[in-house]
């Protein structure tokens, strides 16, 4: 007998209060990852090991979070996405925790890449819920929030980790384990979400969509041309993006180049690299221009990201090496002063302030690609088949953020001797930069191919509509 659910069920408010539950869990996931790249000095010391090692351990933690989203993607388009979304939060959860107990480096590494396997499940399965929650005219739109949940979520968790953990680290991996054990259960009264519940073709079958990916599809996905354009722009991008998790150790380095003390210094740079992350909200009227430019031209969304992806290579060049000249904050100040010292800088100090206006501009122009990037995985694909492919991609976007999260450290680390901080972690970063030129080749190719690809998907969700209906 089919269990009873109350009047409220499925209705606008409880899909709302799901959307935002996943919002939270999407942004607790990037949350987690920040936190090390965020206290490598403190963690550094507490633990006797070297930058480049922490380097290491980033990459190989998004690494592994891109390994298993694709098992995870798999499984929820053929089970019951729900339970594998708890689950995986529980573990990230528990991976966390152990974390905050470490008391060498490779106990801290083993406890993060026991988080990342929980983590994977929220980047393709939730993925998935997500694009059937929103309508396709709309996609680009929601999705910026949902990248923005993301985005906020590392700027959160970098924020975070760069003011409570500049004393110990511990706390910090305390804090976002609680946090995301308090979401694990808010989640429990999430809506269950059925395939295809947005998809205005599949209208008339109210909620009985009930195919499946099998492993027969997974030949025909890897011939759709626009998969395969859209998984191989995310092994560059994430080269060029995965670098950036640096930018606060950047920031870092140059506050304590001006003579301030390694406490200060953390704080001050996780502050600089959060406040240049306020170009990141840009992804909501990426994704809005994305959705007007779609319905008159499919290839829109691909021709947007392709702007917005080579326009932003120059100004972060310009980010990266403009100096923090006459910085000057209070050394040893607690997080509030500094907060209000940092800000004024960005009037006063004209150094400062040309920093913030390139990254902000730079992180603006990339910021396009996300929400664009989401809604083109789902247009060209059916509802069962977006968790898999969400998780190739996410595999593919996961081995160039490890790429360039570990070599950009590696290669600071080996110019330092020759090259002093903070510029050897300017031209590291500005050496991964070139990896946004074939990123931008990949969505020009898309747009080529997606028209026929949507077209396609369009087409066969009519056909099974029509399968259904009596007559």
């Amino acid at each position: 007998m089919a269990r009873l659910k109350p009047a409220w069920w499925g209705g606008r408010a409880h899909i709302t209060y799901t959307i935002v539950v996943f919002v939270v869990l999407a942004s607790l996931d990037n949350a987690a990852i920040a936190l090390i790249p965020a206290m490598v000095l403190p963690i550094a010391e507490a633990l006797h090991t070297s930058e480049q090692a922490l380097a290491f351990l980033t990459g190989a933690t998004i690494l592994v979070t891109a390994v298993t989203a694709v098992f995870w993607g798999y499984w929820g388009d053929r089970s019951d996405r729900k339970r594998l979304l708890f689950y995986g939060t529980l573990i990230w959860v528990v991976g966390s925790l152990l974390s905050a107990s470490a008391t060498t480096y490779w106990q801290l590494f083993l406890w993060q890449l026991f988080t990342a396997v929980g983590l994977g499940s929220i980047a393709s399965v939730g993925f998935s819920v997500v694009s059937d929650l929103v309508r396709p005219a709309r996609r680009g739109l929601a999705m910026s929030f949902w990248g923005i949940s993301q985005g906020l979520g590392a700027i959160a968790g970098g924020l975070m980790a760069s003011q409570v953990g500049a004393d110990g680290f511990r706390t910090a991996f305390v804090v976002i384990a609680v946090t995301g054990f308090a979401f694990a259960l808010a989640y429990l009264a999430a809506y269950d979400v059925p395939r295809g519940f947005r998809e205005p073709e599949l209208a008339d079958m109210e909620g009985t969509y009930d195919y499946t990916i099998s492993r027969a599809d997974l030949t025909a996905l890897r011939r759709i041309a626009t998969n395969r354009w859209l998984v191989l722009q995310g092994l560059f991008a994430q080269v060029a993006y995965g670098s950036l998790i640096w930018v606060p150790l950047l920031y870092q380095e140059k506050a304590i180049a001006q003579g301030y003390s390694t406490a200060t210094g953390t704080k001050v740079g996780g502050l600089y690299a959060t406040l240049i992350t306020v170009g990141a909200l840009a992804s909501v009227v990426g994704g809005h221009l994305g959705d007007r430019w779609q319905r008159s031209d499919l290839s829109g969304r691909a021709k947007l990201s392709t702007i917005g992806i080579l326009g932003a290579i120059p100004f972060f060049l310009l980010f990266f090496f403009i100096p923090l000249r006459g910085l000057e904050v209070t050394d040893g100040a607690s997080t509030l002063t500094l907060i209000g010292e940092v800000t004024s800088q960005l009037f006063t100090n004209p150094w400062v302030a040309a920093t913030f206006l390139t990254g902000l501009i730079a992180l603006a122009l990339t910021s396009i690609d996300s929400p664009n990037w989401f809604a083109l995985i789902s247009d060209v694909n059916l509802p069962e088949h977006r968790g898999t492919i969400f998780g190739a991609g996410n595999l593919a976007n996961g081995i160039g953020r490890s790429a360039g999260a570990a070599l950009t450290g590696a290669v600071a680390g080996s110019l330092e001797q020759s090259v002093p901080p903070p510029f050897n972690w300017a031209i590291g970063l500005a050496a991964f930069q070139v990896f946004f030129l074939p990123t931008g080749y990949c969505y020009w190719k898309a747009g080529q191919t997606c028209p026929t690809d949507i077209t396609s998907v369009r087409t066969t969700l009519r056909e099974r509509a029509e399968a259904t209906r009596p007559g």
